[in-house]
């Protein structure tokens, strides 16, 4: 029997993917997969918890890790020499760290755990696995990720928060 391995085993992503539907923000993440495409993404994704004041990344950064945020809130700010501006708040439902994912350039913002928080990340070579071994699934994640890219970078107010 000819069977491809998947390097880490499935997770149950009920609770993301009932976020995303439920979001109701400005940047929201669009569900374009489906239950099966979910399934097959869940062995590319690892989860990260992260109690409230935690950093996840910091602005400056090189690492093109993409987080979708099943639960909890962070907060996007920029580090000014000496002043910390606070440009967006994050939820369930989003992503974060899409600048980034996208760009290969340093994060241009940090992000902070608000309250505490459940994540999946996806690190950018498990994509180039997922794009090599599932690249539908891939270019769908590619394009909801892209699309709240765009939602913010339409948003003036929060252009600057893409991170």
């Amino acid at each position: 029997m000819n069977t491809i391995a998947t390097p880490f085993s499935s997770v149950d992503l009920t609770a993301l993917i009932e976020a995303i539907g439920l979001s109701t923000a400005d940047d929201a993440m669009n569900n374009t997969l489906t239950r099966e495409q979910w399934s097959l993404l869940s062995s590319f994704l690892l989860p990260v918890s992260l109690p409230a004041g935690q950093v996840l990344f910091a602005q400056g950064t090189s690492d093109r890790t993409l987080y979708l945020v099943e639960s909890g809130s962070l907060s996007v700010h920029a580090e000014r020499e000496d002043q910390r501006l606070r440009l967006a708040m994050v939820g369930a439902g989003s992503v974060v760290g899409e600048g980034a994912f996208f760009s290969h350039r340093p994060r241009s913002a940090t992000v902070q755990a608000s309250t505490a928080c459940k994540l999946w990340s996806l690190t950018g070579l498990r994509f180039s696995e997922l794009a090599n071994r599932q690249p539908t699934v891939a270019l769908q994640l590619a394009m909801a990720a892209g699309a709240v890219l765009a939602k913010r970078l339409a948003n003036r107010r929060r252009r600057v928060a893409a991170t």
